[in-house]
């Protein structure tokens, strides 16, 4: 039973909220129900609250009594999950609750999601507003909707939706640490119209494929130098350029926000040179093999000849459209472009060169670019824009979201690490993510907030391996009761 799984843990109030926010079905875009568990807690508990017209909800908490004039706080987290679910399990994310598991030191769910990510942090928020056994200043309980998949929540919140100076931001999955700082993002487009010519009659159609490449997350590995599968795949088509072939088709990469980790091309050429290009691609292969040795051991760089009946495409690329477009790729940016100065191993700004698609005549490069300095982050959309524009595309970008660049000066920072030392006998670690938060949102939205963001330790997040650590949560939570009475006190 999933109640049972939570029997005995501490503390009790927070697995309780977080059971009964594990019983109400939650996916991005489709949060209706968990709103409504929230308008009732409220309603419930004699709060206050303001909601908006896409769904965010502020529950506002009254202070513990004679702390009325201290500073208001905002504890904010997302109320929405990602919903994957191992082969083989049954289970409907919008209507089936999720099946709790204890794990030894661990609470899981049962083949999904856990959606601890933010449900942890929502739970301990809600159990704040209804400790009576502590003091605190007036508290704002933020509430966003479909973080998940496009930060739409924060992205629509309006001036005046909260009045607090503080935010807590619980949505962090790593005990031990305070975030204080994260990348924004932007995605730079480049769309070539294909220039063709008639396909060599005599010529065979082969499909040349690059796979088994890490990939990964376009902020949070791109500093590991793993190998990007569209510029692999250039510079093979590069290097084969002093044999003769045609190029009728590229694809590659499958997110804006991930590492390209497969690319391909199909090619026509003459079958007698086919043991030709079958060295050279070997020779291509070995490289590859040992220039990513340690980041990438299982790339395979592959040649299958196709039938022509499997092959639909009637023309190939222009040679000189071939050569501008392998060209263009390679002179494309991609990977770390400056590293943070006060944090160390952190990303401060990077570009990706994550797509490459066909359709409908038309060939588009598509990237994306991060940064906690926005400046940087336009900077560096502009360096790729220029290089699109100098070959021929049609440039489009997105208007993208904000960063929230690091500041160790921070007055909420230096009282949080202050109780963390007391309350544990060392000291916190100061970190700051390569890749969003809404933190960076609520920063642009709310100019002068003053931000943190915390959690305990979740492993496997977005994936049904997904799992909280119970010891971890009572830390968490009393962390969060001590910062809360430490800013009422001083």
């Amino acid at each position: 039973m999933p109640l049972k799984a939570i029997d005995g843990l501490y503390p009790s109030i927070v697995w309780k909220r977080f059971y009964e926010i594990s019983q109400v079905p939650r996916p991005s875009k489709s949060e209706e129900r968990i709103r409504l568990y929230l308008r009732n807690f409220a309603g419930q508990n004699n709060f206050d609250f303001i909601e908006d017209e896409t769904g965010n909800i502020v529950i506002l908490v009254p202070p513990t009594p004679g702390y009325e004039n201290k500073p208001t706080v905002v504890i904010q987290n997302h109320v929405d999950m990602v919903c994957e679910k191992n082969k083989g399990t049954e289970h409907d994310f919008t209507s089936d609750p999720i099946v709790l598991v204890r794990d030894g030191e661990w609470i899981k769910a049962n083949g999904t999601t856990l959606g601890a990510d933010n449900g942890i942090g929502a739970a301990a928020a809600l159990a704040i507003a209804t400790e009576n056994d502590f003091d605190h200043g007036p508290l704002e309980l933020l509430f966003t909707v479909d973080e998940e998949t496009g930060l739409t929540g924060a992205n629509t919140l309006k001036k005046g939706f909260i009045n607090g100076k503080i935010l807590l931001n619980l949505d962090t999955e790593e005990d031990g640490a305070f975030y204080v700082g994260c990348s924004g993002g932007m995605d730079t487009a480049g769309t070539f119209r294909i220039e063709y010519e008639d396909i060599v009659t005599s010529h065979h159609p082969y499909m040349l494929f690059i796979s088994g490449l890490k990939g990964g997350h376009s902020g949070l590995n791109i500093s590991e130098g793993r190998a990007n599968a569209i510029k692999l795949l250039a510079l093979l088509l590069e290097r084969m350029q002093k044999m003769d072939y045609q190029l009728v088709y590229l694809q590659g990469g499958s997110k804006r926000n991930a590492i390209a980790r497969e690319a391909e091309a199909i090619i026509f050429i003459d079958e007698k040179n086919e043991a030709k290009f079958r060295e050279l691609i070997n020779e291509f292969a070995i490289e590859c093999s040992l220039e990513y040795k340690y980041t990438d051991p299982d790339i395979r760089v592959q040649l299958e000849q196709k039938t022509h009946a499997s092959v639909t495409i009637l023309n190939a690329y222009k040679d000189d459209f071939k050569k501008k477009i392998i060209n263009t790729i390679l002179a494309m940016p991609h990977g770390v472009v400056a590293m943070n100065p006060n944090i160390t191993g952190l990303v401060e700004t990077s570009t990706n060169l994550a797509t490459l698609n066909t359709a409908s005549g038309e060939l588009t490069i598509g990237t994306s670019q991060r940064s906690s300095i926005e400046s940087a982050k336009r900077n560096t959309a502009q360096s790729v824009i220029s290089a699109l524009q100098l070959a021929g595309a049609k440039v489009s970008k997105s208007d993208g979201y904000p960063g929230w660049q690091p500041n160790l000066d921070s007055k909420i920072l230096k009282l949080s690490q202050n109780v963390f030392n007391r309350l544990f006998g060392k000291e916190p670690e100061i970190k700051a993510v390569h890749a969003g938060l809404e933190c960076g949102i609520l920063g642009d939205k709310y100019p002068g907030l003053d931000m943190i963001s915390f959690g305990p330790t979740i492993e496997g997040a977005h994936s049904p391996e997904e799992r909280v650590n119970i010891q971890d949560v009572d830390k968490f939570y009393r962390l969060l009761k001590a910062i809360l009475t430490e800013i009422a006190e001083k």
